[in-house]
């Protein structure tokens, strides 16, 4: 579903990733972790096509993603519709005057009848505790309010895969559980998931892969996440311990 081929990104000449390779197939649930600053935000962005790789290659789906074809508009919503990215920072990608509005917009531009786009939505509420939150504005709502509704309006897309910047932040326990559970019966039924995220414990329980970003932002090592999460040796040498 997704490679990476020696992708490098910088940010005004500082690096971001460097030669990273990467293939993720589908159904997968892999975890990136890594410190603070080592590209794992700027992974997920290069993933969903708001970033080029600097050099290297991308390919989705057996299509290699350039900017050049996402210029195409009706190749661009093909591809976004096929991907779904929960930024880090809830407030970028909220931008509807309610909830409900919010979680039906993707669902509405893909043309659905009403009745379907409802159902979904109600199903999303659901899932995440939103209910009685419809008829709410995103700004009035807290920072836990506001990521579930994030990930309720990506999971309405029905996309084949999904990568998750720290999804987890602000969620309590409980909606974390729910939510969790939900992405891994995705991966079950064949969605492609990738999770970045700090919390080791997380990327144990979410993931049966962890891919471990070092600071030097190459890949320091790619595993099952049970073996890699164990090794206390790599951890400190990647400054996550």
């Amino acid at each position: 579903m997704i490679e990476l081929r020696d992708v490098s990104y910088f940010y005004e000449n500082r690096p971001a990733l460097r030669g990273v390779t990467l293939s993720v197939a589908r159904g997968e649930a892999v975890a990136l972790v890594g410190p603070n600053g080592c590209g794992k935000s700027t992974l997920l962005r290069l993933l969903n096509g708001l970033l080029d790789p600097a050099s290297g290659s991308y390919v989705f789906g057996g299509e290699q993603i350039t900017r050049k074809k996402l210029r195409d508009r009706a190749f661009a919503k093909t591809f976004h519709a096929r991907i779904g990215f929960v930024f880090q920072n809830s407030d970028a990608q909220l931008f509807c005057p309610t909830v409900f509005d919010e979680i039906a917009f993707a669902p509405r531009a893909m043309g659905l009848p009403e009745d379907e786009v409802e159902r979904r939505v109600n199903d999303l509420l659901g899932l995440l505790g939103l209910e009685g939150f419809e008829d709410r504005a995103p700004y009035q709502l807290s920072g836990g309010e506001k990521r579930k509704t994030a990930i309720a309006a990506e999971f309405a897309k029905n996309p084949d895969a999904l990568a998750l910047d720290e999804w987890a932040d602000g969620l309590d326990p409980r909606t974390e559980r729910r939510v969790r559970e939900f992405l891994l019966s995705l991966a079950g039924a064949g969605k492609t998931l990738v999770t970045a995220t700090h919390d080791l414990g997380l990327a144990r329980a979410a993931a049966s892969r962890v891919v471990v970003l070092g600071e030097d932002h190459a890949v320091a090592a790619d595993g099952p996440s049970e073996l890699l999460l164990r090794d206390m040796d790599l951890l400190r040498k990647v400054n996550l311990i």
